[in-house]
């Protein structure tokens, strides 16, 4: 069987790595799904939705970010000051909806994380279809989005984003 994947290099070995696998590993450990949901008046439904996929590393080991960042061949690497590391994400629709999502299908996380990317990819659909501009739709990603990432924090609650609408609409 050929290695359709070129040799990498891991410190100073020389090893042959499955560069996809590898990817879905270390999300697994470091990255993170999110849906950010914020007031915003100027929109027809008062809320703007933002999805976010990131993954993070320490300064001085951001060498994987460089390679995940080409694998995807989108997003940005900035510094993260909230816990001193570095971090690459991409919050732009088309490159979750084109690369970002069907690698995590073909290659999918094996934590319960996975939750998270399945939860996700269902909002970013929801989205392309611009179903975040309708209450109805809003609010079922509202509810998709609290499922994510039980140990988050969150700055709105279902209820908050629910009940405006409705406060909205009233």
């Amino acid at each position: 069987m050929t290695n359709l994947w070129p040799e990498q290099y891991a410190g100073s070995q020389q090893c042959s790595v499955h560069l996809p696998s590898y990817i879905s590993g270390y999300v697994d450990g470091e990255g993170c799904f999110t849906v950010s949901i914020s007031p915003r008046p100027t929109l027809s439904v008062g809320w703007e939705v933002r999805p976010g996929f990131s993954v993070s590393q320490n300064g001085d080991r951001d060498e994987v970010l460089l390679v995940i960042q080409e694998y995807f061949g989108c997003g940005t690497i900035r510094p993260d000051r909230s816990d001193r590391t570095v971090k690459w994400e991409t919050r732009s629709l088309v490159p979750l909806l084109e690369r970002v999502l069907p690698h995590f299908q073909r290659y999918p996380l094996m934590s319960g994380k996975q939750r998270d990317v399945e939860l996700f990819g269902g909002i970013c659909f929801r989205m392309a279809r611009g179903e975040h501009r309708t209450m109805a739709g809003l609010h079922a990603i509202a509810h998709d989005a609290s499922e994510m990432n039980p140990s988050g924090k969150r700055r709105y609650r279902l209820a908050d984003i629910i009940g405006a609408g409705v406060e909205m609409k009233a």
